[in-house]
């Protein structure tokens, strides 16, 4: 038609239309089926079957008893609880909180991800919204609840700040739209929803989404602390064979600053070590191998040359020694097997989890970061790029420094101190530092030849060959650092 002259672009443009309208419905339809069910006995936990998190759970259990008191609640005329947000870091155990709370209230268990609501297509993202609910509703008529516990995982996705994807009005759709279904619990529902979100980017949502009437309840879940830690790694190892050597108290030390999936993984591990062995218990050193695997990666099949050796060993000794000196039996271990990105590394476990550190504990920090680079140049004549992270962690260290008011320069605002003032500031004290590391290193030069030459030889020494070593020195490190 159109090379005998005719206009077919109206007719182009009423086609693509009549498609645009077939295709919508069924885009929809296929983007229902996505949500993922999750339900039954089969799928849930119990509280008691999660480790630590002792404040967490028990926040989480006093919102629940809302649910469970729900004649109570009715004839007091309270409106039942609508939401809970549990927000924390990734691997903390917010799904399996979620979980257990479904098995508490013993009601059916939906999950999914705020991912899946997103699509390009207008209007599916609230269409899977409504279709949530619903299905919530259905599967507890259809097992005989009288509660369902939905959980979204990654709810900042689903629920981000309206207006902050210019050009796309599907995000604010689909938080309406979730709006809208919260809004519409009653108190007299055959089914109470409840609506369990879990993100680790609380910034990210919507205030509309977190005012009283909707998340009712915020529940804080934290890295877990030296006991949480030790109960932790009791769940995960209770059925597992230990060996009488393993000291879960002194694994839970070693730890700080894991969570719950990254001890899960210390044991799993452990277990793995001891299957390639062929040995039928998990010893002390598979958990010790464990540990720097989850911290550090696998060991690498590339060795260094008898060079880098050289310059690695002496690199890791400055930081051993510096370590050790500055705060006695903290040293885990120190070795020069290349690991991940690391040629080398020291563990160090503290005594106590802190929360605050002093001025000292920085300057401590600083002064065991920049002992590497500067073992290095006394011992080898210069440094290498291998010092780059340590130089890093050091600078960021006196930042903090600076920022916090322990310096010459007073409490400064971080927003309002100029840049320049600050890098100053920042390269002041590092120079400090590195004069206070330079002179301990030159006082402790043979000794620290001693614990290259011993790294060359052993390649690994534990905290206590350490101290031994130093020991057989007559190395007095209970002196100032």
């Amino acid at each position: 038609m159109g090379i005998r002259g005719f206009n077919v672009l109206p007719l182009l443009f009423m086609a693509g239309l009549a498609g645009l309208l077939l295709f919508a419905p069924m885009a929809g339809k296929l983007g229902g089926k996505r949500i993922t069910l999750r339900h039954g006995a089969r799928s849930l936990v119990t509280f008691g079957e999660i480790g630590g998190q002792t404040a967490a759970k028990q926040e989480l259990l006093e919102a629940l008893d809302f649910v469970n008191l729900r004649e109570k609640v009715r004839s007091l005329g309270i409106r039942p609880l609508r939401g809970v947000l549990l927000s924390g870091p990734p691997g903390t155990g917010k799904t399996m909180l979620a979980k257990a709370a479904a098995s508490y209230t013993d009601a059916v268990f939906l999950s999914t991800s705020g991912s899946e609501f997103i699509e390009v297509y207008a209007g599916v993202g609230a269409q899977r919204v409504r279709q949530l609910f619903g299905d919530a509703r259905n599967l507890a008529k259809r097992e005989s609840k009288r509660t369902a516990v939905v959980f979204i995982d990654e709810i900042e996705v689903l629920a981000p700040v309206r207006g902050s994807h210019k050009g796309h009005l599907e995000y604010d759709q689909t938080l309406n739209q979730l709006l809208v279904e919260m809004d519409g619990m009653r108190p007299d529902d055959d089914v109470q929803v409840l609506i369990i979100g879990a993100t680790n980017r609380e910034d990210l949502l919507d205030s509309a989404l977190l005012r009283p009437g909707r998340f009712d309840r915020l529940v804080r879940v934290g890295m877990p602390d030296r006991a949480d830690r030790l109960a932790v790694l009791n769940l995960h190892s209770r059925n597992k064979p230990l060996a009488p050597d393993v000291d879960m108290e002194e694994v839970a030390r070693s730890t700080f600053g894991f969570s719950g999936a990254h001890l899960e993984s210390v044991c799993n591990e452990a277990a793995i070590l001891a299957l390639r062995e062929g040995a039928a218990e998990l010893t002390g050193n598979h958990f010790a191998e464990a540990v720097d695997k989850v911290i550090m990666g696998e060991r690498l099949g590339r060795k260094p040359s008898r060079d880098e050796l050289l310059r690695i060993a002496s690199h890791e000794g400055g930081h051993a020694l510096q370590a050790e000196a500055a705060k006695p039996g903290t040293v885990a271990s120190v070795t020069i097997a290349s690991r991940g990105m690391a040629l080398g590394y020291v563990r160090q476990r503290p005594q106590d989890d802190l929360l605050l550190l002093t001025k000292e504990q920085l300057e401590d920090n600083i002064d065991a970061a920049l002992a590497g680079p500067l073992a290095e140049e006394m011992l080898c004549g210069s440094r290498s790029t291998g010092a780059a992270q340590d130089l890093k962690v050091a600078a960021e260290t006196a930042r903090q420094l600076v920022l916090s008011g322990m310096t010459e320069l007073g409490p400064v605002p971080a927003d309002t101190v100029p840049a320049g003032v600050l890098h100053r500031a920042v390269r002041d004290q590092l120079n400090k530092r590195e004069d206070h590391v330079r002179r301990f290193l030159d006082s402790r030069r043979e000794v620290l030849i001693a614990l290259r030459d011993r790294l060359l030889e052993e390649e690994t020494l534990s905290g206590d060959e350490l101290r031994s070593l130093l020991g057989d020195l007559g190395e007095a490190l209970s002196g100032p650092a």
